[in-house]
């Protein structure tokens, strides 16, 4: 989060290369990315087709927008396809996750289209502002710690 960059920035001289941050249609971080840019630091998507949405109940799937779908069928692509796509035009980094190597050849086919200026917007207006992960301030080492086995 922008606080928590600042806060690091305060206390050291070494500037981050990546933040890996939830980041998907649903919920883009706006603050979060402006911060990253300020420093030249890569944003680094988690969860970027939002697929932590549809694991956290909320109802709403990504890959079920209509707005998207209709994106991906003027494109011949996916959901996921278009959504990784909206990633990389944005510059951000992008770490989707698939076992599956049908899936995993379809992540990478992201490269022979580019998304429209209005299909960009129509994607950042589907921001609800609400995250599917934890909050990181509910991250703490008494609730996450593990102990380091001594090697």
């Amino acid at each position: 989060m922008p606080e928590h960059l600042t806060e690091l920035l305060e206390r050291t001289e070494i500037v981050p290369a990546v933040n890996q941050v939830e980041l998907h249609p649903y919920f883009t971080q706006p603050g979060v990315q402006k911060a990253d840019a300020e420093h030249s630091i890569l944003t680094q998507a988690w969860s970027p087709i939002g697929g932590i949405t549809f694991y956290r109940g909320s109802g709403k799937s990504t890959l079920q927008d209509p707005v998207i779908l209709a994106i991906a069928r003027a494109h011949g692509k996916t959901a996921a396809q278009v959504m990784l796509r909206w990633h990389l035009q944005g510059g951000r980094s992008v770490i989707p996750k698939s076992v599956r190597p049908e899936r995993i050849a379809e992540n990478f086919d992201v490269f022979g289209f580019d998304l429209t200026a209005d299909e960009l917007a129509a994607l950042d207006a589907l921001d609800t502002g609400v995250r599917g992960g934890l909050e990181p301030a509910s991250i703490t080492l008494e609730k996450f710690g593990r102990p380091i086995p001594e090697a």
